[in-house]
Formats: structure tokens, sequence, C-alpha cells
């Protein structure tokens, strides 16, 4: 119970990266969000870490969440 309430709370966190001012900011949140889920579903953090960051780091250009 205590691994799904933190994959919906870094879930929500990922999703307000988009509101962050540049690509690096958004990137890094991503990352940390990334790792931290992969880390709590049993997955090499590495691999959520990169994910979230690539997603991060694009996210503003494609989806308009905060404009």
């Amino acid at each position: 119970m205590v691994n799904k309430i933190w994959i919906v709370a870094f879930v929500a966190f990922a999703g307000l990266s988009a509101c962050l001012d540049t690509d690096l900011e958004r990137g890094l949140a991503g990352a940390a969000a990334g790792a931290v889920t992969a880390d709590a579903l049993g997955v090499d953090p590495i691999i959520g870490a990169t994910g979230g960051a690539l997603v991060g780091a694009t996210c503003d250009n494609y989806a308009t969440v905060c404009r």
C-alpha cells in the first residue's frame, strides 16, 4: 500500500514538472521522479531516471500543461 502512495505522489510531481522554467529543470525533476518511481516498483532506478529525464526535458515542447 505504501508503494502505491509513493507512485501516485511522484506521478503527480512528474506531471507538474512541465511547469518549470527550463529544459534542465524539467529534466532533473523528471529524473528524480523516474528514479524514485522505478525504485518503488522494484526496477533499476538508473533506467527510471533516464526515462524520467528524457520525458521531463521534452514534455513542455509537446504538452501545454502550464500555458
